[in-house]
């Protein structure tokens, strides 16, 4: 009759991310329990021996995407990523990065790399169009010291650059998209659009909001429109003076983001109810109209923006689902729960999601196991932070006067304690 051994979550969960990061576990020694690292070494040669996974095929090279591929390529897995785009470059806007998403980060190795290429964003605030604080400016340094990471912002392509660099633009294979699978007991089938067709023990469907390994998974069903547009831009270095906090300005309707990223540049995001598919014959003209006579710098912002430089997005998510994957097809990211960005968590759920199913993947050795593992730890989590944040998009776009006045009066009273405790909820991942 075998020993069990009885083990807390928090050893487990200590154990699961240091093989998952191919960390020895006697480098641990100090912080796990004995019967802890029995339990690893157990978990470690019963997956080894048994090769669960051996091969994995990613659809999409997005942040997500490339976090799993480089998680899994620590632990010798063969990858290959496919990505729809014909090729891989610097594009896109700014992107706030959650402290949750910068700590799954430092377990592969990337936090310094993630720090260089933008700034911790300390202070944050709530401002009326005019300009006036809804309530206390938030520093967040204290919930910082209790994650042990911090939200940094930068350049979405920068953060691109600093994933595609770990794990290497060989396993990413650009202009294509996987159109279709079959799968067996023992692999799948993956055909691209172009014809090809490649067997992989496992599919990951990461190819975003309109996934094609989602619809054949799922059933093909439309996204939900939030009723809002977006358009984000980034300024050229130096062509505004920085402000010392970010911000987020609400009017009727409109919103105004403002957050430094380093390199002297700012991402700027604006948000307006409107129709979905609407398109800009002049897109200056269509900002400076909704918010010239808005507080200063934002008309300084829009002005020092190129106009090929702002990029138009309608803003949409997805009913929650409660599965996201079956047999060897499993989703991870926005195929499995997009959510909209007004919580700032879109990208942190995803890095979440792929740390997290690599490490079940190491952890188990039954590959259903694992992908119900991944679900069980994922699903109520990311599940809840879209609902909040349609609940929290559909407040601050409040367009009725009078409702806008009584949500800006409710802010200004609300203590930055408050503020602080919802962030911190927000971004603990344990």
């Amino acid at each position: 009759m075998r020993n069990r051994v009885s083990l807390r979550k928090t050893d487990r969960d200590r154990c699961i991310s240091a093989f998952a990061r191919g960390q020895p576990f006697g480098e641990l020694d100090w912080e796990l329990t004995p019967s802890a690292l029995l339990w690893a070494h157990r978990v470690k040669e019963s997956t080894i021996a048994l090769a669960m996974v051996s091969n994995v095929v990613i659809a999409g090279a997005g942040i997500g995407g490339l976090t799993l591929a480089v998680a899994l390529r620590r632990r010798g897995i063969r990858v290959s990523v496919f990505e729809r785009a014909s090729q891989l470059t610097a594009v896109g806007a700014g992107i706030g990065l959650p402290a949750n998403g910068v700590k799954a980060l430092q377990n592969l190795g990337l936090g310094d790399a993630v720090m260089r290429a933008g700034m911790v964003v300390e202070r944050a605030v709530i401002l009326d169009s005019r300009g006036r604080q809804l309530g206390s400016e938030v520093d967040l340094t204290e919930v910082y010291q209790s994650m042990g990471a911090s939200l940094v912002a930068l350049h979405r392509g920068r953060l691109h650059a600093v994933l595609l660099d770990a794990v290497g633009s060989h396993a990413v294979t650009t202009d294509a998209q996987v159109a279709s699978f079959e799968q067996d007991a023992r692999s799948v089938h993956v055909a691209l659009m172009g014809g090809e067709r490649i067997d992989t023990e496992l599919l990951v469907g990461a190819d975003g909001l309109h996934s094609s390994v989602r619809a054949q998974l799922m059933g093909a069903q439309p996204p939900a429109y939030s009723g809002y547009t977006s358009w984000r831009g980034v300024t050229p270095a130096n062509s505004v003076t920085l402000p010392g906090r970010t911000s987020e300005s609400w009017g009727r309707g409109e919103r105004f983001g403002i957050v430094p990223i380093g390199f002297g540049e700012i991402y700027w995001f604006a948000v307006a109810d409107a129709p979905p598919g609407g398109k800009d014959a002049d897109v200056r003209r269509e900002l400076t109209t909704r918010f010239g006579s808005w507080h200063a710098p934002v008309t300084a912002i829009i002005e020092a923006t190129p106009p090929d430089r702002v990029v138009r997005t309608d803003i949409y998510d997805r009913e929650p689902i409660p599965r996201w994957h079956s047999g060897r097809v499993v989703l991870l990211g926005d195929a499995a729960h997009p959510m909209t960005p007004n919580l700032g968590q879109g990208a942190g759920q995803a890095i979440e999601d792929a740390v997290v199913l690599d490490a079940c993947l190491a952890a188990t050795s039954s590959l259903e196991d694992a992908l119900l593992q991944y679900e069980e730890r994922r699903i109520a989590r990311a599940n809840s932070i879209v609902r909040a944040s349609r609940r929290f998009g559909a407040v601050a776009q409040w367009s009725n006067p009078v409702a806008a006045w009584l949500r800006d009066r409710a802010m200004s009273l609300t203590p930055a304690s408050i503020a602080i405790n919802q962030a911190r909820r927000l971004m603990d991942d344990t």
